[in-house]
Formats: C-alpha cells, structure tokens, sequence
C-alpha cells in the first residue's frame, strides 16, 4: 500500500466515514456479514400454532412464566436495534463493518416480527397484547431491565466523533454492554426458558423459530467481540485494569437485573426450574463473557441446565471456539453442542 494511501493508518475507531472496500483492511467482518446471509431465514417459516394445544395445558405458574417471558421480547430487540442504529453504526469505521451492522439491523427486525407473530398468536386479547408491549413501564422486573439497556445507549449522549482515549472507552463500554450483558445475557437467560420448556416436550414451535433467533444472537456476539479484539490490537492502551473492572460491574449488575426477572417468572413455583438455578446459570453465562473478552471471571459458577448441553438447534456451533464454515439457507438437522451457555 501506498505511503500516500489516507487510510494506511486509518484505526477501526477513529472518526470518520471510510467507504473503501479495495483494499479490505478487515476481512473478517466481510466473512461475518457472508455467514449471516446465510443464514437468512423468514418468520413465515415458523409454525407457532403448533403451540396452541400445549398453552392450554400449561399451569398458572408455567402461564404467567410465559406471559412474561413474552412481555420481554416484544420489545427486546427493538432495543437492540435502536442502539444498533444510534451508537454502533457511526463509529465502527469500515465499509466491511458496517454491511455486517446493516445486516445485523435486518436481522433485528426479522426477530421484532417473530416476536409479533408470536404475541398475536399466543395472547388473544386485543388489550392483552397492547400490555405486552407496554411491559417497559408497567412490569417491575422487565422496567429494570429496560432502565439498564437505556442508561447504556444514553451513556454516549450526543457523542458523533470518536477523538478522545475516554471517548473510544465509553464507545467500548456500550458495545460490550450490548453484546456481553444484553443479547449475551438477557437473551440467553431468555432462550433457557424456551429449551427447559421444550425439554419437557412444551412449544415446540417457539422452541423452533427461537433456534433462528439463537444462530442471529450468537453471530451478533461473535461480530462484536472480534471488534473488540480488533481495536484491542490496535489500541492496546484502553483495555487496563480499570475497563476490566468497569465490564465486571457492568456483567455483575446485568446479573441482578436478570435473576429479579427470574424471580418474576419463577416466583409461582416452576416445577423443574428454581430460582436458584437460573441465578447459577446467569452467572456461568456471565463468567463466559468475561473469559471471552479475556478478563478474570466473577463467579466460577458451572452451567446448572442439563438440557442447554445439549440441543438440536440447526448447525449450530461454537461462536467464539472456532470459526463457521457450514451455513446454508434453509439447512435442518440437529448437532450437540458443549456449556457454553
């Protein structure tokens, strides 16, 4: 590359607009973005009404463990999506990138929809449903949850230009926050949910279009993290020991948050499933993300599910071990996978 090239030296966070995709300066974003086009998939290949006889069988306390867990994805991520669109997309500068967020921000929307369908589905009631999605301010454990995912995005304020070591930390925080906490988290804690019910034969229609939903998540993970590892490369001074103890604080809330809502739907009894299991299986999620971002784990806490060692979910495999060489649209199958939830 030329020494007059003005991208020669151009870093992943530094400010600007870069449209150059020849030469690529970071292929393996291009990678992700070519692995999520394979794995495109549409809501109406999900048969949700398959569910209608199993809703009718559940108990109180399974119903209202389902009432919510619905309540929170209705606007989970919507979330997601908005500071997707707000924070990420204007200061990851790399055309390769930002195909990958564009596809990322379609993806989101495809779940936004499943998630309708699925209250449409299983909530019959009109009024029913508008609760749903007003579950942000009238449900105590899901508004925690919210307030939580809000501070992040505002944590940037009206920041539009990367120039500072404190502004691309705080860009940093957000980015980990949204990957490790809430879709590495939240998510995950919320997919447990889906697999225990399923283990015990229950919704195998959530069950199935969740499996879409868990590929999309995990990939979202996958390209967040290698963004991290990117600009730990090239700015190897941001990550010290205070970042490491700012993303422990951060992990260790997300924790507290998600085992509130845990003891929201499990407080009537869940037989199966304790409170005190779902807290050891937040934290052993939340001591992964630590080890994938490579700081020391809070809780040496072991995955407590049985059923989440193992599940069909269609190839999937382990994001952040080895790299996906396998998808393809429309491919079923079923493959184990080990606890890395």
């Amino acid at each position: 590359m030329s020494g007059t090239d003005p991208e020669e030296n151009l870093m992943l966070l530094d400010p600007g607009m870069s449209l150059t995709l020849r030469p690529m300066r970071y292929p393996l974003f291009f990678d992700r973005y070519r692995d999520a086009i394979k794995n495109t998939w549409t809501v109406e290949e999900v048969d949700l009404h398959s569910d209608l006889k199993d809703l009718r069988r559940l108990s109180e306390a399974e119903r209202h463990l389902i009432s919510r867990l619905v309540a929170f994805f209705a606007t989970g991520d919507t979330i997601v999506a908005n500071n997707l669109v707000l924070n990420l997309y204007q200061h990851v500068n790399a055309p390769e990138a930002r195909l990958y967020l564009s596809r990322q921000l379609f993806e989101e929307a495809v779940h936004v929809q499943f998630y309708l369908n699925l209250l449409d589905t299983y909530v019959p009631g009109e009024q029913e449903r508008f609760a749903a999605f007003a579950a942000v301010e009238n449900i105590p454990s899901i508004r925690r949850k919210a307030e939580f995912c809000f501070r992040w995005i505002d944590s940037l304020g009206d920041l539009r230009r990367l120039e500072t070591r404190e502004d691309r930390r705080a860009f940093l925080l957000n980015l980990i926050c949204f990957a490790a906490c809430i879709e590495g988290l939240f998510f995950y804690g919320a997919f447990a949910y889906v697999y225990f019910l399923r283990s015990r034969g229950l919704l195998n229609g959530l069950a199935s279009g969740t499996n879409w939903v868990f590929r999309d998540e995990s990939m979202h993970m996958a390209f967040a993290f290698d963004v991290v590892d990117v600009v730990r490369q090239e700015e190897p001074d941001l990550f010290d020991e205070e970042l490491a103890t700012q993303v422990r604080e951060m992990l260790a809330e997300a924790v507290d948050c998600e085992a509130r809502f845990a003891e929201d739907l499990l407080g009537q009894g869940v037989p199966g499933m304790s409170i005190a299991d779902m807290r050891t299986y937040l934290e052993h999620v939340a001591d992964r993300r630590l080890a994938q971002l490579g700081i020391e784990p809070l809780y040496g806490a072991k995955n407590p599910f049985a059923f989440m060692d193992l599940q069909d979910v269609q190839e999937l495999a382990n994001f952040f071990e080895r790299r996906v060489s396998a998808y393809q649209v429309g491919v079923t199958g079923s493959v184990s996978f080990d606890a890395d939830f």
